[in-house]
C-alpha cells in the first residue's frame, strides 16, 4: 500500500487537467443541480457523455481542496491504495496470506495501475467497486451467506455508475462462483443471486430511473443521444456504439450513431477493424506492455489451479477462486477483443485485477507442488517462470526502453531456476534455504519488466500519459497527442473562420489540457464579455464544447456550448436557440472553432441577423434586438 500510494501520488501537484471530463468536474462543484446529472457547464443545459458517478468523488475532492488538478487526481489515488488493499483481503481469504501479498505486489507493479489511479477517468473507481464485489462473493460463497451477496450486487451497482455496462461484464464470474461453490442448497443459491441481482440492477438504473423521472425542463440534455434519454446514452452510445466493428448498430436506440462518432474520432489503433487484429489486440504491445506481462503464469494458474483441484468437493474454496478469478480474466479479454478499446490503455485496469490474483495464488501452488517433489506437477514452477520472463523480454524489446531490462529478467530468472535445481542435489539443512532464494529470485525475475514499466511514473517524462499509461507507450501517446493537435489547428484554428474543413478533435486524441490558466487575450474577453452581460444568463454562446471549454475549466464561466461532445446531439435547437436571444438569456454568440449541427444552425442565423462586433481575434456576434440586424 505504501508502494502504491508513491507510485500514484508522485508528481500529483503537477497533474494535468483532463480535456471534457475536468470541465465537467468544475461544473459540477458550482452546484448540487450540475453535480447529481454531471453537468458540462455550469448552466446545467448538457451533461457529460457518460453517467458521472466516476466524477462524484472528484467534485467533492475540489469543493472540499478547491478547485485544482491535483485535487481532481486525489480520489483515483485513494481508490488505487483501497484497491490494493482489497485484492490482498480477497487473495488472502481465497489462497493465503503469501498469495494476498503476492497479487497485492503484482497488482501495484502493473504499469497500467501505476497509471491509471494517478488518471481523471472512469476506471480507478470502477475497478474498486468490482474488487469490494469479488472479495463479497468469495466471503459468500464461503459459508452461504446473503448479506455479503447483497453487497456485491451493490458494489457491482456502484461500479455500473463509473463505466455502466461494462460492470456487468463481471457478474458471470461472480454468480458462477456462488452458484458452484456456496455451501447450501441449489434452491437457495439461486434464491439468494435472483435477490442479489435485483440489488444490482435496482443500483445500476437508479440515476437513468432518477433521469426518466425528471421533467426535461428541469436537468440537462442528455449527451450522447438524440431524445434525451439517459437509456439510449448508455445502452445505445455507451454499449452498442463500442462493438460497431461486429455490425451491431445503435441507429434504433436514440443515440448518436457510431458513424457520428467516427467523423470526430481517429481511426482505431492497432488495426481494431480488421478481425484478425481486433482479436489480437490484446496481445500487440501498446497493451501488453501496460498490463500482459503475466499472461503465460496466470493462464498456466487457471488449468492447474481447476486441473488439479477437480476432485474435490464441490465447495471447495481454492477452486472456487481460480474458477472466479480465471472466468473473469476470459470473458474481459473477450469483451475488449471484440469491442473498441484504440488506445485506451487505463481499460486495462480491470483485467490487472484477475492477472495479479491468478499470479499469487497459482505460485504458491507451483511452490508447493515443488516443495513436495511431485514429479509431474513439480514441473509447473519453473515451466511459469521460463514462459513469463521469455514473453516478458520479448514485449521489452519492442522498445527501445531500458534495453537492458530483457537480459536481466532472463538472468535473473535462469539463476533463480539455477538455485531451485541446486536445492534438490543439497543436503537437508541448505535445501530449505537455498529454495527460498531460488523462489524469490524467479519471482523477482517474473515482476522486474512490469515493475520498471511500473516505475516510469516516477520520471516527469512519462507521469502523466492522460491514458492512464505507464512507461514509452505513455510518450509514444504523448507525442500523437501533439501531432493530432497541430493536424486540427491546420483543418480550422479554435476561433477561426468556421470553415466546414474543421473538425472536433476528440477528447481521446487530446486526453489532457496541457495549460494551466486562461491566456492574457482571454482573460480580457471574458472580463469584457462579462462587464457587457448585464441580466443575460449566458456570458456567450460557442458553437462547440471545446470552444467553450478553456473559460469553463479555468474561470467557472456560464458560457453556453453546442451539441455536446461528438457535436451531434441536438442542443440547443434552433427555436430553443432563438428563444434565448429573444427573451434576453443569451446575447452574444462567438463563431468559429469546430462546426457541429447546432453551432452550423445557429451560424447562419447569426451571420443573418446579428452585428459582428469589431475585435482582432474573436468573431464575436451581439444579437441583442437593438443591435439586430435590419
Amino acid at each position: 500500500m505504501l508502494a502504491a500510494a508513491v507510485l500514484f501520488t508522485w508528481d500529483i501537484q503537477h497533474s494535468t487537467y483532463h480535456a471534457f471530463y475536468s470541465e465537467t468536474a468544475r461544473s459540477m462543484t458550482e452546484s448540487w443541480k450540475g453535480f447529481l446529472f454531471g453537468s458540462f457547464d455550469p448552466n446545467n443545459t448538457i451533461t457529460i457523455d457518460k453517467l458521472p458517478g466516476f466524477l462524484w468523488p472528484q467534485a467533492l475532492s475540489a469543493r472540499i481542496f478547491g478547485f485544482h488538478s491535483w485535487a481532481l487526481t486525489l480520489p483515483q489515488v485513494i481508490e488505487g491504495v483501497l484497491g490494493v488493499a482489497v485484492l490482498h483481503r480477497a487473495v488472502r481469504r481465497w489462497a493465503g496470506e503469501s498469495a494476498g501479498l503476492l497479487a497485492a505486489g503484482a497488482f501495484t507493479l502493473t504499469p497500467v495501475v501505476a497509471g491509471m489511479f494517478r488518471t481523471e477517468v472512469e476506471d480507478p473507481a470502477f475497478t474498486l467497486c468490482v474488487l469490494l464485489a469479488a472479495n463479497a462473493t468469495l466471503r459468500a460463497a464461503r459459508e452461504a451467506r446473503l448479506r455479503p451477496l447483497l453487497m456485491a450486487g451493490l458494489w457491482v451497482g456502484l461500479g455500473f455508475q463509473a463505466k455502466m455496462l461494462e460492470a456487468w461484464a463481471v457478474l458471470p464470474a461472480l454468480g458462477l462462483v456462488y452458484l458452484v461453490s456456496a455451501p447450501s442448497t441449489l434452491r437457495r443459491r439461486l434464491a439468494h443471486l435472483g435477490t442479489a441481482a435485483a440489488v444490482c440492477i435496482a443500483a445500476s438504473a437508479s440515476w437513468m430511473v432518477l433521469v426518466a423521472l425528471t421533467p426535461a425542463q428541469d436537468r440537462p440534455f442528455i449527451d450522447g443521444t438524440t431524445d434525451n434519454s439517459a437509456f439510449s446514452q448508455v445502452i445505445g452510445y455507451n454499449f452498442l456504439n463500442r462493438f460497431a466493428g461486429l455490425g451491431i448498430s445503435a441507429k434504433a436506440t436514440g443515440s448518436v450513431s457510431a458513424t457520428t462518432m467516427a467523423g470526430t474520432a481517429p481511426a482505431p489503433s492497432g488495426g481494431e477493424g480488421r478481425p484478425a487484429a481486433m482479436w489480437a489486440k490484446m496481445f500487440g504491445p501498446s497493451l501488453a506492455s501496460q498490463v500482459g506481462w503475466l499472461y503465460p503464469v496466470a493462464a498456466l494458474s487457471v488449468v492447474c489451479g481447476l486441473v488439479w483441484l477437480r476432485g474435490r468437493h464441490r465447495t471447495d474454496p481454492l477452486r472456487a477462486g481460480f474458477l472466479l478469478w480465471g472466468v473473469w480474466l476470459a470473458l474481459y479479454f473477450l469483451v475488449f477483443s471484440a469491442g473498441a478499446v484504440g488506445a485506451h490503455t487505463y481499460y486495462m485496469g480491470v483485467v490487472a485485477v484477475p492477472l495479479a490474483a491468478l499470479f499469487g495464488g497459482g505460485i504458491v501452488q507451483f511452490w508447493r507442488a515443488w516443495r513436495r517433489g511431485d514429479r509431474a506437477r513439480s514441473w509447473a514452477l519453473p515451466t511459469a517462470v521460463v514462459s513469463t520472463v521469455a514473453w516478458s523480454a520479448f514485449i521489452a524489446t519492442r522498445y527501445s526502453f531500458l534495453p537492458w531490462l530483457a537480459p536481466v529478467a532472463t538472468l535473473v530468472g535462469a539463476g533463480g531456476l539455477l538455485l531451485l535445481m541446486l536445492s534438490r542435489t543439497t543436503g537437508e539443512r541448505a535445501r530449505s534455504r537455498i529454495a527460498v532464494l531460488g523462489v524469490g529470485a524467479v519471482i523477482v525475475g517474473m515482476l522486474l519488466p512490469s515493475a520498471a514499466w511500473a516505475s516510469a511514473v516516477l520520471d516527469s517524462k512519462y507521469g502523466h500519459s492522460g491514458m492512464g499509461a505507464a512507461g514509452p507507450v505513455s510518450t509514444w501517446h504523448h507525442h500523437k497527442r501533439h501531432r493530432a493537435t497541430a493536424r486540427a489547428a491546420t483543418q480550422g484554428p479554435a476561433w477561426g473562420d468556421g470553415s466546414p474543413r474543421a473538425t472536433e478533435p476528440h477528447k481521446h486524441t487530446i486526453r489532457y489540457s496541457e495549460r494551466t490558466a486562461l491566456t492574457r487575450e482571454e482573460q480580457r474577453f471574458l472580463a469584457a464579455m462579462r462587464a457587457r452581460q448585464g441580466h443575460a444568463t449566458f456570458v456567450f454562446a460557442t458553437t462547440s464544447w471545446r470552444s467553450a471549454s478553456p473559460y469553463i475549466l479555468f474561470a467557472g464561466a456560464k458560457v453556453l456550448p453546442m451539441g455536446g461532445f461528438t457535436g451531434a446531439a441536438p442542443t440547443p435547437t434552433s427555436a430553443e436557440f432563438r428563444n434565448l436571444i429573444a427573451t434576453g438569456r443569451l446575447r452574444y454568440v462567438v463563431l468559429g472553432g469546430a462546426p457541429t449541427t447546432p453551432g452550423r444552425a445557429a451560424a447562419d442565423w447569426v451571420r443573418g441577423h446579428c452585428t459582428r462586433m469589431p475585435h482582432e481575434r474573436f468573431r464575436v456576434y451581439d444579437c441583442s434586438p437593438t443591435s439586430a440586424k435590419k
